[in-house]
């Protein structure tokens, strides 16, 4: 069966492109899920529009995504943390405790957006690699303080 994909897929091709897949899939899996049209000859005329459209939405979702790199590079949120001796940290800082200091910073995101390797486990200042889309990276400068004993 072939079939004009709407929206990129993974491993079968871009947004309007021809492809060739098995009946099932295109029948049972793309086409119920606006994935694809069917290649006859007026969807072959329209892909062009079907590609402006992709475009149009394409460049939306990075302008957004642009606006959150930008509010979160110009954050610099720190987090008090209690330490032992020799400025030990108990414990460690993760992704899920920068994303609470982000969302007290009114920016929601998801933990897994976050790439630490390793979480913080000293003090000190870190840059956190935060991947807002899939080709926009956000640095998030974060401070690792001793908390204040009262």
């Amino acid at each position: 069966m072939k079939v004009i994909l709407r929206e990129d897929i993974p491993r079968l091709g871009k947004v309007g492109q021809t492809v060739e897949v098995k009946n099932g899939y295109g029948r049972n899996f793309l086409l119920p899920r606006n994935l694809a049209v069917p290649a006859t000859k007026a969807n072959l005329q329209a892909i062009s529009e079907i590609e402006k459209q992709h475009e149009i939405r394409e460049k939306k979702r990075r302008r957004g995504a642009e606006k959150v790199k930008d509010h979160i590079e110009k954050l610099s949120v720190s987090v008090e943390v209690l330490v032992g001796e020799e400025d030990k940290l108990f414990g460690s800082v993760t992704n899920a405790d920068i994303t609470k200091l982000l969302e007290e910073q009114g920016v929601s995101i998801d933990k897994r957006m976050i790439q630490l390797e390793d979480p913080i486990k000293a003090l000190g200042v870190y840059t956190v690699p935060i991947k807002v889309e899939k080709d926009v990276v956000a640095n998030l400068k974060l401070w690792v303080v001793k908390k204040q004993q009262a």
